[in-house]
């Protein structure tokens, strides 16, 4: 199972957008595909349709219940092919119970190892931090991928998360790659919106994913409906650059 964290400290960069509509894109061209929503907000596991306060165990469980099981956490969604572990509010509080616990930051790594093989990916949509949490999402996955708003107090934030994804790569977790980073509210006709493009290029070369993402009002509204792009707009610009995107990562 190929793991990718989707991180970005910094809020209101598309974050959790990226995260449901790639898996969406995913499940579109025929993977299995899970979800992980790792953001007390739980707007990953709204966007896809599911109520977070009904569901009965969520990925809090994952991090305070040794005997859970971890399939038993998931939830189908309102597409084919893709399955979510739901978050909620009481993953707010999850951090305080693992300060004391060992291997804290292997928590996600070992509990995940018990579905290994049942996905052909997983993708995690991490909290807007750089948190404990986030850690985890890192040490567990294969690839992280970071979406950037295209402004120029993006380099800042994508700075700090850099650092820290050079930390677990020497403390914790060698094999983990950066797969790349994904200008997203892009908007072409603005001369800010080129210039950053122009310096995110230039800067970091080829970690630049080739597809971006456009501001989109058929993606804005997406989420309101509870639903991927996908199945809201279809034939949406939005749908049209996530299932690009997916061909790309491959």
């Amino acid at each position: 199972m190929r793991t990718v964290a989707i991180a970005n400290q910094k809020g209101g960069c598309g974050k959790t957008t990226t995260a449901v509509n790639l898996a969406a894109a995913f499940a579109v061209m025929g993977k299995k595909v899970l979800l992980i929503d790792l953001d007390p907000q739980a707007h990953a596991t709204l966007g896809l349709g599911c109520d977070p306060e009904s569901a009965e165990k969520t990925v809090y469980d994952l991090f305070v219940d040794k005997n859970a099981s971890v399939s038993e956490m998931m939830s189908e969604t309102n597409m084919k092919g893709l399955t979510i572990l739901p978050s909620n509010v009481l993953l707010s509080g999850v951090e305080l119970e693992l300060a004391s616990m060992e291997n804290r930051e292997h928590v996600m790594d070992n509990r995940l190892k018990d579905i290994n093989g049942t996905y052909d990916l997983c993708l995690i949509d991490c909290s807007p931090s750089l948190s404990l949490l986030t850690v985890n999402a890192l040490v567990a996955s294969d690839q992280v991928l970071i979406p950037v708003q295209t402004h120029y107090y993006a380099l800042e934030g994508l700075r700090q998360l850099l650092e820290t994804v050079d930390i677990v790569q020497r403390r914790f977790n060698e094999n983990l790659e950066i797969l790349g980073i994904l200008l997203t509210f892009v908007e072409s006709r603005t001369k800010l919106s080129r210039q950053v493009q122009k310096q995110m290029r230039e800067y970091f070369g080829d970690l630049v994913f080739n597809t971006v993402i456009h501001k989109d009002v058929r993606l804005a509204e997406a989420p309101s409906a509870h639903e991927s792009v996908f199945l809201y707009a279809p034939d949406s610009n939005g749908a049209y650059e996530h299932r690009i995107l997916a061909e790309e990562i491959g």
